[in-house]
């Protein structure tokens, strides 16, 4: 690989060397890494970074000079043009095909209508969701006080709320106050509030490869410096997670413990107990996502049990159990980060959603969740089982066979890649989720992630059979 190709994600053909150069600044000036006024570099020395001729150079600055992209300065050189654009996601990082683009594959799914299939997509259907038991709270609460249909929540969130995630997190060994707890808008929110509170532009946040692909996004939308670690089926490569903590420093690491997103593999007892002797060796902040928490026949090890809360933070929500409608997740971290934390979510949020709590509240305590939780484990376990059995007949292998949840990690026959056959999927409306998507390495080219609750329609197994065994 080229260092034009390293730079823009372009592949050789893309383009003259001059376009692909121009691209390569672009992206710069996309990210951020080049702000209004900016000196760009010398003709001299950016030909010699980039690995090509001075002429290349001059003719890639002339052709965004003339877009108005940069300006020269006579006798000075070449500057970044103002003002600062708007942030574009879609142009921080490596230019992907937006077949495997992780915000083009999210919208595709958002987007579709009822009668566009979604292996790909990280929900469950909502023939699944306990719909009656919502009908009743939502109508319990209409009969309640003004208070709870008009207020503002108080900072923390709503306090018997907090109390039940408190005795709920004592079930995994989590040992978290009601005080330790802030409510969120999301899961996605309060990943958003410890990247707030935790990093800033440029620092450096480490993440599993292959991870949750929007990670990768909003990880971007606060101009982090992401860097990967592979995982293995007990979790993260440990001898590889020394090393990347030794040479880049990082301040955070994002991760699930279990079931893991994509792989569906559980985190081991002993890579655990290692990773936290690592994070303390290393002064590194662990967030660990638990939102796949309650899909677990039994709960497997977690970071935060572990740990105590001190250098963990735990967060999680009802979105994929219970109705991904009620925005409202939750953070459990140290005792003096709260406040801190609270300070941050009234300047996002003001005070909260003090409606999505109280019927959250209101269904977890009715008793029928305990009982869908319950059936949804066994349903799954059944759809699992099925969607492995057509896979393999199809030749698509399971990385690890999961032991909760509802992703399957596959490894296509061979040498097809999952980009191509995602976008052959989209003209038969049917969307599936590419393996570099959720890689930041692009290592995954040959992995598709399915949602085996997503998964039963047959004209998915025929579109597969079709583009994988037909054609051989």
């Amino acid at each position: 690989m080229t260092q034009i190709e390293r730079q823009t994600g372009l592949p050789a053909d893309a383009g003259t060397l001059a376009e692909r150069v121009a691209a390569a600044i672009r992206q710069r000036i996309a990210a951020r890494e080049l702000l209004p006024s900016t000196k760009l570099p010398s003709i001299r020395g950016f030909a010699e970074t980039m690995k090509v001729s001075k002429s290349t150079v001059v003719e890639a600055y002339d052709r965004l000079a003339a877009e108005g992209v940069i300006r020269s300065r006579r006798g000075s050189g070449f500057y970044v043009a103002g003002p600062l654009q708007p942030l574009s996601l879609a142009e921080i990082g490596p230019r992907l095909d937006r077949a495997i683009d992780p915000l083009w594959v999210t919208r595709q799914s958002l987007e579709a209508d009822s009668a566009v299939l979604k292996p790909g997509c990280g929900w469950l259907p909502p023939a699944w969701m306990p719909t009656e038991s919502l009908r009743r709270g939502l109508r319990g609460l209409g009969k309640g006080g003004d208070a709870t249909l008009t207020n503002y929540g108080t900072p923390l969130g709503l306090a018997p709320l907090r109390q039940f995630l408190a005795r709920r997190m004592a079930e995994t060994g989590v040992d978290a106050a009601p005080e330790q707890i802030i409510l969120t808008e999301s899961g996605t929110h309060a990943i958003d509030l410890l990247c707030r509170f935790l990093i800033e532009p440029g620092d450096t946040v480490l993440v599993d490869d292959p991870c949750y692909f929007n990670f990768h996004a909003l990880l971007r939308a606060h101009r982090a410096k992401i860097v990967s670690v592979p995982y293995t089926p007990a979790g993260p490569d440990v001898t590889a997670f020394a090393e990347v903590l030794a040479e880049h420093r990082p301040r955070l690491y994002v991760t699930n413990s279990g079931p893991h997103n994509p792989t569906g593999a559980t985190l081991s007892a002993v890579t655990a107990h290692k990773l936290l002797k690592l994070a303390e060796q290393h002064d590194v902040v662990i967030a660990e996502d638990d939102i796949f928490a309650d899909f677990e026949h039994e709960p497997g090890p977690r970071l935060a049990a572990f740990d105590g809360l001190d250098r963990v933070v735990q967060i999680g929500s009802f979105s994929k159990t219970l109705t991904a409608s009620i925005r409202c997740g939750y953070i459990a971290a140290r005792r003096d980060w709260i406040d801190d934390l609270a300070d941050l979510k009234i300047a996002t949020t003001f005070g909260g959603g003090h409606l999505s709590a109280e019927l959250l509240l209101a269904v977890l305590k009715d008793g029928t969740y305990r009982k869908h939780v319950l059936a949804l484990r066994t349903r799954l376990t059944r759809e699992m089982h099925r969607t492995i059995t057509q896979l393999r007949a199809l030749g698509l292998v399971p990385w690890v066979e999961p032991q909760a949840g509802m992703f399957l990690w596959c490894k296509l026959p061979g040498r097809f890649d999952a980009a191509d056959l995602a976008q052959q999927a989209l003209a038969e409306d049917i969307v599936l989720a590419p393996g570099n998507a959720f890689s930041l390495s692009q290592s995954a080219r040959s992995y598709l992630r399915f949602n085996v609750a997503q998964s039963s329609d047959p004209r998915i197994g025929r579109f597969l059979r079709k583009a994988l065994v037909e054609r051989i």
